[in-house]
């Protein structure tokens, strides 16, 4: 018979409402003191009617757009602040890195705050004084230790404080987007950390703008958008469809933005399909690329160059080229043209891509840019993660 997990944190219809306040100034507040309506403040719901429950050695990632309710979901999970409705109830020693120096006194030293912090979180000064040689080597901040932390970089204070947290030996571990101020060894040396937790049958809940980094972690992801639970389960499907939620709302800030003037051509817009698909189908490895490219042009422009750049979901470049790089010298036009690049057996990872096109003249001055013109989706590949595609295959030879 296959045993249950104990549920560790249950929360049932929780809404959370802040009051924000729209007299700002101490003049504004003084002559609206004693009458503050509806004039002057406004009710903002971070979660509305969440139902969430959290079983003993999960690892949930939270995601969603900033605004979401993420940071208030975590909190009101740690206890850090009550819900306006709804109910939540925790069992065991839970550890929380929510905000940066959150729990740390400016004026008393790294040594002192670890026995205040560990104090907090239900050690005894003994069990702190076991574990301090273990609490200092892993924060790594040396003889500053016994300095005031109010003197502590962003990476310091993010150091000592995951220090103190995974070695309370808690039984839920609360992270949120703070491991993203740490060094890159550091980052790694706390993912290692998690990852023991994991092993230890710990439970996690972070808060991660690393898509992979979620799918990669966790069991199970849940997306938020407009503080409502909007998909609860496989962190590639939970990725995918907040993928969708992001470029919704790309799209819908492009199509805010004034168009702006441009002289000597201009790049009316550009689709991306698979070749035998349809713009929006996706692009699975061993595809042929399709990138159609609409142009218009009031006078005749001689030389000019087409360029596009492919980026993935965090900006970083994964191919570009030009037609100067292929050699190819584009006719003069006057009025519409329409080009396409064809991109032959694409090997691109899975997540979500972005093409940019750019008009240039033949000196390489840039006439037209249209960033983000495009996109398309790379489906789950659950044998690797990053932004090439390959198949692994593995051999031992111990025989």
């Amino acid at each position: 018979m296959a045993i249950i997990p104990p549920v560790v944190v249950q929360a049932t219809n929780v809404s959370k409402r802040f009051v924000v306040r729209k007299d700002n100034s101490i003049k504004e507040r003084l002559v609206t003191f004693g009458r503050v309506g509806r004039r002057h403040r406004k009710e903002f719901w971070a979660l509305r009617d969440v139902d969430l429950t959290i079983t003993a050695g999960s690892t949930i990632g939270l995601i969603g757009h900033n605004g979401s309710g993420k940071s208030t979901l975590l909190k009101v999970i740690g206890g850090i602040i009550d819900p306006t409705h709804g109910e939540v109830s925790r069992r065991g020693r839970i550890a929380a890195l929510l905000e940066l120096g959150a729990g740390f006194h400016p004026d008393l030293t790294g040594r002192e705050n670890v026995f205040l912090n560990a104090s907090i979180l239900g050690l005894t000064r003994s069990q702190t004084q076991q574990r301090l040689p273990d609490i200092l080597a892993f924060a790594g901040i040396g003889e500053f230790i016994d300095t005031q932390v109010k003197f502590y970089s962003s990476g310091m204070y993010v150091r000592l404080a995951f220090a103190v947290a995974v070695h309370t030996d808690p039984d839920l571990l609360l992270v949120d987007e703070v491991l993203a101020v740490g060094d890159e060894a550091f980052q790694r040396k706390c993912l290692d950390k998690i990852r023991s937790f994991q092993q230890e049958g710990r439970t996690i809940v972070l808060v991660s703008h690393s898509l992979g980094q979620v799918t990669e972690m966790c069991d199970r992801a849940v997306l938020l958008n407009k503080g409502e639970v909007v998909f609860d389960g496989e962190p590639a499907e939970a990725v995918a469809q907040f993928r969708n939620i992001l470029e919704d709302r790309r799209l819908a800030d492009v199509a805010r933005e004034p168009e702006k003037p441009v002289a000597g051509g201009h790049i009316d817009k550009a689709v991306v399909s698979p070749i035998g698909g349809e713009p929006g189908d996706d692009v699975p490895p061993g595809s042929d690329l399709r990138i159609r490219i609409e142009l218009s042009n009031e006078t005749e422009m001689p030389d000019w160059v087409c360029a596009i750049q492919l980026d993935n979901g965090l900006g970083q470049i994964v191919y570009g080229t030009t037609t100067k790089r292929l050699n190819v010298a584009l006719r003069p036009f006057t009025g519409t043209r329409t080009v396409e690049y064809i991109l032959r057996d694409v090997h691109f990872g899975t997540g979500k891509y972005f093409v940019n096109v750019s008009l240039m003249d033949r000196y390489g001055v840039h006439l037209h840019d249209l960033p983000q013109a495009a996109s398309f989706n790379v489906p789950d590949f659950p044998l690797a993660a990053g932004t090439v595609h390959a198949t692994p295959e593995f051999v031992d030879y111990a025989n």
